[in-house]
């Protein structure tokens, strides 16, 4: 679940708990729905933010080294880049 789609739980609980006139829907408590939306939008949230961060930025390594061209006796700087 992305941070966009707790987001949208959230909203969606606020407005079934909170918004709605109780006994709108019947047999159903909409009121126990939307904090069950709630809790289970603020807890995706929380996933996605550590998981967010947890993987950090990744950062690009590059290695520049002379070569000779064994046909010409040219030197040559190549360079090797690779993520970290």
């Amino acid at each position: 679940m992305g941070i966009g789609a707790s987001i949208f739980l959230i909203a969606v609980g606020a407005i079934l708990a909170f918004a709605i006139t109780p006994g709108l829907i019947p047999y159903v408590d909409q009121t126990l729905v939307g904090y069950i939306l709630i809790g289970v939008g603020v807890l995706g949230l929380i996933i996605s933010l550590v998981m967010m961060l947890s993987s950090g930025p990744r950062r690009r390594v590059s290695e520049a080294r002379q070569v000779v061209d064994p046909d010409t006796g040219e030197r040559i700087t190549r360079r090797d880049t690779r993520e970290v």
